[in-house]
């Protein structure tokens, strides 16, 4: 072999890794690329598509953290309620997300009337609408992006029409500058005026996104009576809402224990959501975590403590079609005194009360019960917004054993509940509560 022979392969060889570099690169960059994110109506029906796949949402709303668990879980995605939610930015969710092969729907924080907001002021809409501007386009190409949601419930107490021409207008911008994905916005129920609005002050909304609780079995009902003819997802339901059950006679909420919440979620899944499979195009069940709003328990699939209630292992069985290996204990029975939480519990300063909490574990495994006494919520508020939670107040423990525990009455007077657990020993647990009113 000579000289030239040696300096062409060589060429030749050089020319080859200088070629193949950059398509490895590419390849790099291909999976950091947006996902193309249509809608496409087949005959009536309604289909999101995520590169040309169809992509039905199995999904859960959750501010912070338990991103993992979703997908734990079977679900494929999860939506957030702003950008930024201050424990992690936009981009730290998604690439959470995306860790995790789940899409998410972002919410976008627009003002809400109800906290005081005037969509006369053409100034403060104008610089609303640059903030949001920069926030999409920082995340618009993270491949774990799906869906905006401009606002949330920005119907709630509210009077002037003109936020819908905001969310118009910001929807219009993002799909400017994001050709990628799909724009909508999430009502607090569902009325005739509402739909009537979007339908004529957002026409660029991709989809609408309805939010409703104990009411929800009416939904493909009122889709069809309102006449909104385009696609839907739920992007809250859950628990009966507070403002929906039942009241003690000195006017409190009565909470459903964790059994009757699964028995609820399933029930409302198959009737108002599965059953829908022309127009809905998937939910997010609310909340896949946990928060204070009039209770501790009310409205997440978690405690406290992270353990999960039987509500987890229903959405497990919905979006995987197979119940969890080890489930959650099932309350059969939960007394104060004999009396049930409907029963209206009033005792006397230090009286000797018993509790009695039964339950039942298809596992059979060791329960662990724990007790906690909870002054009545007095910072309520709606929509969602931060309460504080009560100060637990100490328990006067006469005995305790198996689920039966017997007390002294607090000495103040005043409104309580009285919250049971009960803890399988793998990260499972049912609970209830008993309001009383101490005269």
């Amino acid at each position: 072999m000579n000289k030239i022979t040696i300096f062409l392969i060589f060429l030749i060889h050089l020319v080859s890794c200088n070629t193949n570099q950059p398509k490895n690169e590419s390849k790099a960059e291909e999976s950091l690329k947006p996902v193309k994110v249509e809608l496409k109506n087949d005959n009536g029906k309604f289909q999101i598509y995520v590169n040309n796949e169809p992509f039905y949402i199995k999904g859960a709303g959750l501010e912070f953290g338990r991103i993992a668990s979703v997908a734990e879980h079977k679900g494929n995605s999860f939506r957030t309620w702003r950008t930024d939610n201050g424990k992690q930015t936009g981009k730290e969710v998604l690439d959470e997300a995306l860790k995790n092969n789940l899409m998410v729907t972002m919410g976008i924080e627009v003002a809400r009337e109800r906290h005081g907001f005037d969509y006369n002021d053409e100034a403060a809409v104008k610089e609303q609408f640059e903030r949001i501007k920069k926030e999409v386009t920082e995340l618009k190409d993270h491949p774990a992006l799906l869906i905006w949601a401009i606002g949330n419930e920005l119907n709630l107490r509210a009077t002037n029409p003109k936020v819908w021409d905001a969310v118009n207008d910001i929807s219009k911008m993002i799909h400017e500058i994001d050709p990628n994905h799909l724009t909508t916005t999430t009502l607090a129920g569902i009325s005739q005026q509402e739909v009537n609005y979007i339908k004529e002050r957002c026409p660029d909304l991709d989809l609408l996104s309805v939010q409703l609780y104990g009411k929800i079995n009416e939904l493909p009902q009122l889709i069809k009576e309102y006449g909104w003819e385009g696609p839907y997802m739920v992007t809250e339901w859950g628990a009966t809402g507070h403002w929906e059950v039942p009241k003690t006679s000195w006017g409190v909420p009565i909470e459903e224990n964790s059994t009757v919440k699964a028995a609820n979620y399933l029930k409302r899944y198959q009737v108002a959501i599965e059953a829908d499979s022309l127009k809905c195009v998937g939910s997010y069940v609310f909340l896949w975590g946990q928060k204070q709003e009039r209770t501790p328990t009310w409205y997440g699939t978690f405690l406290e403590n992270g353990n999960e209630t039987e509500s987890v292992d229903v959405m497990h069985y919905v979006w995987s079609g197979k119940w969890p290996e080890n489930r959650a204990p099932q309350i059969a029975s939960y007394t104060l005194n004999d009396k049930t939480a409907y029963e209206n519990v009033i005792l006397k300063q230090n009286q000797e009360v018993t509790a009695l909490f039964t339950v039942n574990d298809l596992e059979n495994d060791t329960i662990n019960f724990k007790w906690e006494i909870l002054p009545e919520s007095t910072d309520l508020k709606d929509g969602g917004d931060f309460e504080k939670r009560p100060k637990a107040i100490e328990i006067k423990i006469i005995t305790s054993e198996n689920g039966e525990l017997k007390f002294k009455a607090p000495e103040d007077k005043g409104a309580y509940r009285l919250f049971a657990y009960a803890e399988d020993g793998n990260a499972n647990a049912a609970t209830a509560n008993i309001p009383f009113l101490v005269e």
